[in-house]
């Protein structure tokens, strides 16, 4: 029996503007996420790491994503892993990044949303709330 299981939740802040980019007749939107890491050394100092995780998403989800968001705003997004694989220049090259399936858009710091509500794939109207 084969298990599979890619399933990706990301909380953090978008670190540059999204861009767009059209596929077909859907549009993409592309922006990273900064998730920031704290953790007590073994000196009991206090450590700090930040990884950046790109992210895609499509059609509604990325209208609203381009419409909404800007660097700095505060995300959770809910979606899959992709593995990317090309050739340049005579070396193989793959880049693993995430697919949004659901973008929420999160209160920053002053309690303020950055946008009306969390969004999934399906048009505003038919989307379910969190």
């Amino acid at each position: 029996m084969s298990l599979t299981l890619n399933a990706v939740h990301l909380a953090g802040h978008i670190t540059r503007d999204p861009e767009s980019r059209t596929a077909g007749s859907s549009t993409v939107s592309a922006f990273s996420v900064a998730l920031n890491r704290t953790f007590k050394k073994a000196d009991g100092s206090k450590g700090e790491e930040v990884s950046y995780v790109d992210v895609e998403a499509w059609g509604k989800t990325a209208e609203l994503v381009l419409k909404f968001l800007k660097a700095g705003s505060p995300v959770l997004v809910e979606g899959r892993l992709k593995q990317d694989t090309w050739e340049a220049e005579g070396k193989k090259r793959s880049k693993l990044f995430v697919v949004a399936d659901r973008v929420h858009f999160l209160p920053n710091a002053k309690g303020n949303a950055g946008a009306p509500a969390p969004v999934g794939n399906a048009p505003v109207e038919d989307s379910e709330w969190l």
